[in-house]
């Protein structure tokens, strides 16, 4: 007699309906997507209040705004996803500009009797060296001699924002467009130019976004990030690399941050060593309210971008209708607690929703550095 059991065969309908078997959660999806319900809001809101909100050339300019924004709060993510934090990224805008700017300005070399000046190329990629270096010494203190990662890029904010206030005597670099004749023109190019009128911040964002959100999605390293954010020893022990792992993050941290330096003084065509203040706490605000945990192991580039938008759009929103700075202030602070509130709920939501099956254990393959090491995880 045959006992096999009949095969089941599902229609085309299946998906659909397996889609919308437990219901439609309204709750669920707004916090899921509130950055981007926020950003339309925004939108909404400030394109009823000026006319010129929503113009195409606001719309671009504002963007353009954003960028630096963006490309800071890519970095930041980076690190947060592996469970720290970088206070220096601010700091190192403003000391990566002045790098630049006092390179454009020739270096002496008395021995010599002459004054260099280098090309631009050559002070984009010495002012991006430095910012790396910045990250990898944060690397260094954090993995190799466990210094809190709060303490450690504390301590840089303030060693990195003293150095580059010694190097001008807290002046500022002015005219950084260049000379001809001296072969460094082209300094403003990053600030000003646009391809098919879009700004050239915007389209580096674009760039590094798609960029990040490969190397988090796709690659073993992206996996690393989010393994040893999550749970740092069960990482160590599944024979992730966590040391060099958090080398690496705060070396694309201080390079994103060396990047926005470089937009911003190109924008400028000034390097002024107190740029950038406060601009750390912009990078973790939107990467909190694109959804990011602090504690590590949950974000993503998509989040972030939007949170960058939703901070972006409502600073330049509140300036165009012309509420005051302090209000401005206030309005922003309001946005962030309302961000990490919304975060705790959604968390706590997955943990105890009615819904969730109870953990079960699970046999996973984890890439190392050298072989595939088995380990045994808890799934949600």
């Amino acid at each position: 007699m045959n006992t096999t059991p009949p095969v089941q065969r599902k229609s085309f309908t299946a998906p659909l309906t397996d889609l919308f078997a437990d219901g439609f959660d309204l709750r669920e999806t707004l916090l899921k997507g509130r950055a981007f319900f926020a950003l339309i809001v925004i939108i909404i809101i400030f394109g009823f209040l000026s006319p010129n909100y929503l113009s195409v050339n606001n719309l671009l300019q504002m963007s353009a705004h954003v960028a630096v924004f963006a490309i800071l709060a890519m970095g930041m993510l980076m690190v947060i996803l592996n469970g720290g934090i970088d206070l220096s990224v601010g700091s190192t805008v403003g000391f990566t500009g002045i790098i630049a700017g006092a390179l454009m300005q020739g270096i002496d070399i008395p021995a010599f009797g002459i004054k260099l000046f280098p090309a631009v190329w050559v002070v984009v990629i010495i002012a991006l060296a430095s910012g790396a270096l910045i990250g990898y010494i944060n690397g260094i203190l954090i993995s190799r001699f466990k210094v809190a990662p709060f303490v450690a890029t504390l301590g840089m904010l303030y060693v990195v924002r003293g150095a580059a206030l010694l190097i001008t005597g807290s002046l500022t670099y002015p005219d950084l467009q260049g000379k001809a004749e001296l072969g460094n023109t082209g300094f403003n190019w990053l600030g000003f130019n646009r391809i098919l009128e879009v700004p050239i911040g915007v389209i580096i964002m674009l760039v590094l976004a798609l960029y990040f959100s490969g190397v988090l999605n796709r690659t073993v390293f992206g996996r690393w990030i989010y393994a040893s954010g999550g749970n740092e020893r069960a990482a160590e022990l599944s024979g992730i690399p966590v040391k060099r792992v958090q080398i690496r993050v705060y070396v694309i941290s201080g390079l994103c941050a060396a990047l926005s330096g470089i937009i911003i003084a190109s924008e400028l065509t000034s390097a002024n060593p107190t740029a950038g203040e406060t601009y750390e706490l912009t990078a973790i605000a939107a990467v909190v309210i694109g959804g990011a945990s602090l504690a590590g192991g949950r974000g993503t580039i998509r989040g972030t971008l939007l949170g960058a938008f939703v901070i972006g759009f409502l600073s330049d929103g509140l300036v165009i209708i012309g509420v005051s700075e302090y209000w401005q202030m206030i309005f922003k602070g309001a946005v962030i607690v309302l961000a990490v509130l919304l975060n705790a709920v959604e968390y706590k939501a997955r943990k105890k929703g009615p819904n969730s099956p109870p953990p079960t254990a699970s046999v996973v393959t984890i890439p190392s550095a050298s072989a595939e090491v088995t380990a045994t995880k808890i799934v949600d």
